[in-house]
């Protein structure tokens, strides 16, 4: 709430304060010391007028049995975590685990085609056997199919909402949202009282990404949120897939340009998914008796051997986070190096150094 903060800013004074509430007990002296703070925003902090709106978010939190994720706090999604622009607070109603071993966002166009939602529906429709969670943003169109093929699958599905939860837009799914908040949740990082304004829906993308292992687009025209949504996600270096469509159709320019630029995997079935993800069922992962000898490793499975070494037991996107690789390239090597013997897998996809 303070001006000229963001959430990378927001971390800053955090830290550098040591704790939130430190932040408001500042001297003047200490503040003007914070690399990035300005005279106005130290004002700003001193006059802790902020403090007053506060206390009523508070009491709308409480009224409403919203649940609050801190960006310190463990319950906070570790994948949005692992994030540099991550919103420091976020605002959840639902039941949904945004830890959980496998999550994919769906994007792709509000003006959806019949061809769309039959790709959109199917891929989710097999997706269903590997227990996905499926994160979106709510919109007309690819999002709304989205949700609903997961709701008809008994997947859990999340919509990431750009305005606070006093509200719901679009007003037309309404009843969709309440069916998502048994079976998943709402998510935003706007107060109540944020309108739908325009600029928010952008923002808003970079969690729709950060949730999950990869963001799916289905059908997407060459520019809109579907796009920076799966800008965003390589930004992240996380995997982004891609429906192809004809050739001339306009909505199906911006999936085309991500697979024809290298930036997105040519997917046409959600086997396509599981294979490139890693994601195989268990009966169709048959372990190694014994760890092969005098194995010679690549430059990414030492890489990760030597960051697992320095650590007990870590899990899939902390992995990620500190090599810097896409979740479908680790879940590839970590798969390797558990067939080598090398590699021990534990519950909730944590790895351990087996050697």
């Amino acid at each position: 709430m303070l001006p000229g903060v963001g959430d990378v800013l927001g971390k800053k004074l955090v830290a550098y304060c040591g704790g939130v509430e430190a932040v408001f007990k500042q001297k003047k002296a200490a503040l003007e010391k914070v690399p990035g703070i300005g005279q106005k925003l130290v004002n700003a902090i001193l006059s802790q007028n902020v403090l007053a709106r506060a206390d009523e978010e508070m009491a709308f939190i409480e009224k409403n049995n919203i649940t609050t994720l801190f960006y310190l706090e463990k319950k906070y999604p570790a994948r949005l975590k692992n994030c540099i622009d991550s919103p420091i607070m976020l605002y959840y109603k639902g039941n949904a685990d945004f830890n959980t071993p496998k999550v994919i966002s769906v994007v792709g166009t509000r003006k959806a085609t019949e061809y769309g939602k039959e790709m959109c529906e199917k891929i989710i429709k097999d997706l269903a056997e590997h227990g996905v969670l499926v994160v979106s943003g709510l919109a007309y169109g690819i999002d709304t199919c989205a949700h609903r093929a997961s709701l008809e699958q008994r997947l859990k599905t999340v919509a990431v909402l750009g305005h606070g939860l006093d509200r719901l837009y679009p007003y037309l799914n309404t009843a969709l949202s309440e069916k998502i908040m048994d079976h998943g949740g709402l998510i935003t990082e706007f107060m109540s009282k944020t309108k739908p304004d325009r600029e928010n829906f952008p923002k808003r993308n970079r969690i729709i990404a950060g949730l999950a292992d990869a963001t799916l687009v289905v059908e997407a025209a060459k520019s809109g949120g579907a796009l920076i949504t799966a800008e965003i996600a390589n930004s992240y270096n996380r995997d982004v897939f891609s429906v192809p469509g004809r050739i001339g159709d306009p909505y199906s320019e911006g999936c085309n340009f991500l697979i024809k630029t290298n930036k997105a995997h040519l997917i046409q079935s959600a086997q396509d998914v599981a294979y490139i993800m890693g994601w195989q069922r268990s009966n169709e992962i048959k372990p190694k008796i014994q760890r092969e000898l005098f194995i010679e490793l690549s430059p990414i499975e030492e890489k990760i051997t030597d960051i697992l070494r320095m650590e007990d037991s870590m899990g899939i996107d902390d992995i990620c986070y500190k090599t810097k690789l896409p979740t479908s390239k680790v879940s590839a090597t970590l798969l390797n190096l558990e067939f080598q013997g090398l590699v021990r897998v534990l519950p909730g996809m944590v790895y351990k150094l087996d050697m």
